[in-house]
């Protein structure tokens, strides 16, 4: 029986010109069952093994291999029975690939003791197919974790203050692995922290939601970041106290001290920089790539004063190309007609919304001056603004 699996599965390998290391390796399964007259030793064990893998798990010849390493399947029976159950709640074969790549001793679980019962679990909740499929893959120990101790107090703590499954799967989404901290040790010493610095109820509902990864920080650790953001005069009433937490914790020291050496080499000041950050915080999520690209075409092609664009942080969280760029080209068009005056606001016009901007600078203008489309579309080049001081 393992001679005619292996043959046919040699045959069908080798009409993918892709899978020449999977044909030799097949061919070499072949000829040692040949020799062994169907006595499975440790060589032919670990050969069903990669065949497993790579025709019921989908994985390539090389992980196949890489993973044969850590397990070994000697019935195909449980494996089976997990791989079924598995494509039944939605998951694809790339997911299974992943997943059973990062937790091949998957395929060893009890599919009724183990698995089922949470997967019923997060469906009861309201997950998509889909999205339960990711949510589940992108975790390579939840369906290994205690449903009863660990996976359902945790859940059903957070869900007291944000009250719906709804808000529940948006927490999970974004930090799915909230779920396997303590809610003694860790969940509640974290929430009592926002709360000590004045964080009200709808703050604490947004943390979980938005930000679950904040609630497992270490308890010291957020209370130094938490101190910090205080004193620098944030609002806990506002998200921003909220955001500048989460801003502080998630970028390295090193890359938050080159992110602020790259305002500083535009002329920022310390006081400048902190305005900034208080205005939006998650002007630290943007790249030190991208923050030096926006300014220096701020202030070394528009000529702005690094001061005023300190006052519109939000600058630094959209695209030069497919906004900032459009939109002085489409002010150069119209100076250029002599419709509106040089002096106008450029720091402000790059920070008006969509709406407010079109109503401003391209509605009313787009039939007499025909450039203007094209320019908002950014089928134009920007030839600057030449000479005149636009602020």
């Amino acid at each position: 029986m393992l001679r005619f699996f292996c043959k046919t599965l040699f045959i069908t390998k080798v009409k993918d010109s892709t899978s020449n290391h999977a044909a030799l390796f097949l061919r070499t399964i072949s000829s040692s069952t040949e020799s062994t007259s169907g006595n499975l030793g440790s060589i032919d064990q670990n050969n069903l093994t990669i065949s497993y893998l790579m025709n019921s798990c989908g994985l390539p010849f090389k992980a196949a291999t890489s993973v044969s390493q850590k397990i070994r399947i000697g019935t195909t029976e449980r494996p089976d029975s997990v791989i079924e159950l598995l494509q039944t709640i939605g998951l694809t074969n790339t997911h299974i690939a992943n997943l059973i790549t990062k937790n091949p001793r998957l395929l060893f679980a009890d599919p009724v003791k183990t698995l089922k019962p949470k997967v019923e679990f997060f469906q009861s909740l309201g997950f998509s197919r889909s999205d339960l499929a990711s949510f589940l893959c992108a975790d390579k120990s939840i369906l290994h974790r205690s449903l009863q101790t660990k996976i359902i107090p945790s859940l059903n703590y957070l869900k007291t203050f944000i009250h719906t499954n709804e808000n529940l799967i948006s927490c999970l989404k974004r930090f799915g692995r909230v779920y396997n901290f303590n809610v003694k040790r860790i969940l509640e010493p974290n929430l009592a922290t926002l709360r000590s610095y004045g964080v009200p109820d709808s703050g604490i509902s947004r943390v979980i939601i938005h930000f679950p990864k904040l609630l497992t920080l270490k308890v010291l650790r957020l209370k130094d970041i938490a101190a910090a953001v205080s004193n620098m005069g944030f609002d806990p009433n506002r998200c921003s106290f909220i955001i500048a937490i989460y801003s502080i914790s998630v970028v390295s020291k090193q890359k938050w001290e080159s992110k602020r050496e790259a305002f500083r080499s535009f002329g920022w000041s310390g006081d400048e920089f902190l305005l900034a950050f208080k205005i939006q915080p998650m002007i630290m999520f943007t790249s030190e790539k991208k923050l030096r690209k926006l300014m220096n075409f701020f202030v070394n092609v528009l000529h702005l004063k690094p001061s005023d664009v300190a006052k519109y942080p939000n600058l630094f969280l959209i695209s030069l190309e497919r906004r900032i760029i459009p939109r002085c080209s489409v002010l150069q068009v119209l100076m250029s007609k002599g419709l509106i005056e040089k002096d106008v606001n450029v720091v402000s016009m790059l920070n008006d919304n969509k709406k407010r901007f079109e109503k401003r600078f391209f509605i009313g203008y787009e039939g007499a001056v025909p450039e203007v489309i094209k320019a908002y579309e950014g089928e134009m080049g920007f030839l600057g603004f030449d000479s005149c001081n636009c602020c």
